[in-house]
């Protein structure tokens, strides 16, 4: 779930379902009590059938809630109290960072950097299709030092600098295809 109506979409299935929740947040779901193999049958399918998936193996789960802490990261600028990413990852996920980093990598075939820097790249892409914010307030939303630096990081990832891709309007990736 990488999106309020994600979040509200898999909200409706549990309500439908009749399923009792504690919290539901990006790439996770607590349940007030377990669901038996019917119930997790049938929020499965409902689930696949709107584009959804349930994570259940221990390192595909770590991996989700990598990707869901990063994603939270970018979008929100969730105060995570100016710690790096690597600490926040440890902390929140209660692993030491290379044995995450390890997971990662061979689950995705990329770094936890890396698939950060893609996340940041189409965040990027999202506030410049907007066209609200000039380069200077999207480098400081995005937590970047400076314009110059939010372009050469772009231009890294997107192949182009945000001018260019403004006047190309290139079509951008889903989250979950990143």
């Amino acid at each position: 779930m990488v999106c309020d109506r994600c979040l509200m979409s898999v909200r409706n299935t549990l309500e439908q379902q009749n399923l009792k929740y504690e919290h539901i947040s990006l790439g996770r779901i607590e349940f007030k009590e377990e669901l038996s193999k019917t119930q997790l049958q049938l929020l499965k399918e409902e689930l696949d059938d709107s584009g959804f998936e349930i994570v259940s193996e221990r390192t595909d789960k770590i991996v989700n809630d990598i990707k869901s802490l990063i994603i939270e990261w970018v979008y929100e600028r969730k105060d995570f109290e100016n710690k790096k990413l690597s600490q926040v990852l440890s902390e929140e996920l209660h692993y030491d960072y290379s044995h995450l980093t390890t997971i990662f990598t061979k689950a995705e075939g990329q770094s936890i950097q890396s698939f950060q820097n893609k996340i940041k790249a189409e965040r990027i892409k999202e506030l410049l299709e907007y066209d609200e914010l000039n380069i200077s307030e999207i480098a400081d939303k995005m937590g970047f030092g400076s314009a110059a630096y939010l372009s050469t990081f772009f231009k890294k990832e997107a192949g182009l600098n945000p001018s260019q891709y403004k006047l190309r309007h290139l079509e951008r990736k889903p989250l979950d295809d990143i």
